[in-house]
């Protein structure tokens, strides 16, 4: 079955790869979550936790857990001695009078004030709800819940999470763990748009701005990351750069570039009007073949001393950086005025040149040229190589991978011909691979069944999250289009045309993990800073309801409808209380005679003797 071959071997790798490449844990794009946060703090201790686990818990965990055992049902213990005082005390206490007198108070009561009551009940109840929703919509959890088991649960006696989990730790909670960091990393965006020429026309025409303030500050990380070094003191026009691509101000960063040019010819000088200052593909194109011809002479004078000390072979590696995206941006240049097949030559050669800075994932802009120009064998070799189990996976693979499945029978499909007659191994094989992609990434098809509006993709994205989809489905939509009947069999898949293909019939893929890993926690918060706030963060899966919401909508409800029929219906109403209270308190009163019937009624007395 294709569902086994996908499953944690895959990855593991994966992980252990990004750990190694990328630096998952301390690379200043990662998204940390409070899920994030405390697995990074607390990953030192995972080896140590599965010994003590291994060896067994000791005495003073068996004392803590008897504690916290007698604690959990002492008050279970003093109600119940507290019921049984009240019973003997009824005589002394003159319960029996006490009730009688609340009894007629409440039948002098009138309409009036039950109205009041059950209104007021209802106010309150409807204020609780408009609350436990307005928190619910912003921070995804009931707060009456988490009040509940943040505050009183300790109370309780509750066992405390934290000490558990660090004594019980294993090497599979270990590894999810490490996943979550994983999953949680922000990834630059390997078909990200030029600033100035494709970001600044659109807040132009719209007067919106495409890109979060979060989104370019990863941005800048980036180019300090890749641009700067420790030896651009000794150049003064790359310290120049290295306060550039701190500003905030983009005037300010022009400015300083073209401070920087007028030194000398800077490569990240050309890099930065490239970007941002450039309004035209044409004009970026021109100033990245400047950049080009600086940055190829600075390469090959810091390759000849890369082995003369540390400072040389860092500096050499800040170069290669600066050559390898000079190079990746006027392939995407090429591609954006239509010269596909030079952009794909392009990419091929650069791919060649420097095989392991797959960083920048130059694979995926190539799979792209490649479909516009329909090669499909040559994506199906690309994607041999790529779509490995030990590689890090994407939307890009898993979904162009789909296309081209889907690609062999969905000019013949159809639902009807596939629910009488089954599906055929070909569609079948459609069929697991469009589930593969899903599960991966399930906001793409949303966006690629245009069942939601696409906006401009962010510079960075969190891969199996909505702004992954959203780069994806802006330049594979076009793909999926050219390919006849593909979408219809994505539709069909997606939505459930027939239910033994619908992917949205298995109840809870994504957090089993068929595939991959469980779908990871942290997406819609990571998403929401990614992407502009005029864009609806797409969540999937749903959230459910808390219980306290639709508790507090039904206590509204009933409420509000008990005080509008007894203001209508006065004396009906109280009749109907009456013999409500009366059937209610019946089964009570039964056990009541039961009990003085078989205990003396003199049980007082003889205990005041004692």
């Amino acid at each position: 079955m294709m569902r086994g071959s996908y499953s944690e071997p895959e990855s593991k790798q994966e992980l252990e790869r990004e750990s190694l490449l990328f630096g998952a844990v301390n690379h200043p794009s990662i998204h940390r979550g409070p899920a994030v946060a405390a697995a990074a703090a607390g990953g030192g201790g995972g080896s140590n936790g599965g010994n003590m686990a291994d060896s067994g818990p000791g005495l003073p965990e068996h004392m803590k857990g008897c504690m916290s055992w007698y604690w959990s049902y002492l008050w279970a213990i003093w109600f119940c001695v507290l019921v049984c005082l009240l019973y003997s005390l009824r005589g002394p206490l003159r319960i029996h009078d006490s009730l009688g007198s609340v009894s007629m108070f409440l039948n002098t009561l009138t309409p009036k004030f039950y109205v009041a009551l059950t209104g007021t009940s209802s106010l309150i109840s409807g204020l609780i709800l408009i609350f436990e929703w307005w928190y619910f919509r912003k921070y995804g959890t009931s707060f009456i819940e988490q009040v509940s088991v943040s505050h009183l649960r300790p109370l309780l006696g509750g066992v405390d999470n934290s000490t558990s989990t660090s004594t019980n730790t294993s090497n599979g909670e270990s590894d999810s763990n490490r996943q979550s960091v994983s999953e949680c990393k922000v990834w630059r965006n390997p078909l990200n748009l030029f600033r100035g020429a494709e970001y600044n026309r659109y807040t132009w025409v719209t007067g919106r701005e495409p890109l979060t303030y979060y989104d370019m500050n990863l941005s800048a990380q980036d180019h300090q990351t890749f641009f700067t070094c420790d030896t651009d003191h000794l150049r003064p026009s790359d310290a120049i750069m290295q306060k550039a691509w701190r500003e905030r101000n983009p005037q300010a960063r022009i400015s300083a570039a073209h401070e920087a040019l007028e030194l000398n010819d800077c490569a990240t000088a050309y890099i930065l009007l490239a970007e941002e200052e450039a309004t035209t593909i044409i004009e970026a194109e021109k100033l990245f073949k400047q950049a080009l011809k600086a940055g190829e002479g600075c390469y090959r004078r810091s390759q000849q001393l890369q082995h003369h000390g540390a400072q040389y072979e860092a500096q050499h590696r800040r170069d290669t950086n600066v050559l390898v995206y000079i190079k990746r941006r006027l392939a995407m240049c090429s591609r954006k005025l239509g010269r596909t097949r030079e952009a794909v030559k392009m990419m091929r050669d650069l791919m060649k040149e420097f095989p392991l800075l797959s960083m920048f994932n130059i694979h995926e802009n190539l799979l792209e040229s490649l479909l516009e120009l329909q090669a499909y064998a040559d994506v199906q070799a690309v994607l041999a190589k790529y779509d490995d189990i030990s590689l890090p996976k994407s939307a890009t693979i898993c979904y162009t991978a789909a296309l081209l499945k889907a690609r062999a029978v969905s000019d013949k499909f159809s639902p009807e011909a596939a629910s009488r007659r089954g599906l055929s191994t070909a569609e079948m094989n459609a069929v697991e691979a469009i589930h593969r992609a899903v599960e991966f990434n399930p906001h793409v098809p949303k966006y690629l069944l245009e069942m939601k509006s696409l906006i401009l993709p962010p510079e960075h994205i969190l891969k199996r999250g909505d702004s992954e989809a959203i780069a994806y489905a802006f330049f594979h939509l076009q793909h999926w289009k050219r390919v006849e009947g593909a979408l219809n069999l994505l539709h069909c898949t997606w939505e459930g045309s027939f239910p033994f293909i619908a992917f949205r019939m298995i109840p809870y893929p994504l957090e089993k993990g068929h595939l991959f890993y469980p779908y990871p926690i942290c997406t819609e918060t990571a998403d929401r800073e990614l992407l502009p706030s005029f864009h609806e963060v797409s969540v999937y899966p749903k959230k459910e309801l808390p219980f306290f919401i639709l508790f507090t909508a039904g206590l509204c409800s009933f409420t509000a409808m008990l005080a509008l029929l007894t203001h209508q219906f006065p004396e009906l109403m109280g009749v109907f209380a009456k013999a409500f209270l009366s059937t209610l308190f019946a089964p009570l009163n039964f056990v009541m005679e039961k009990v003085e019937s078989i205990l003396p009624s003199s049980l007082w007395h003889q205990l005041t003797r004692i």
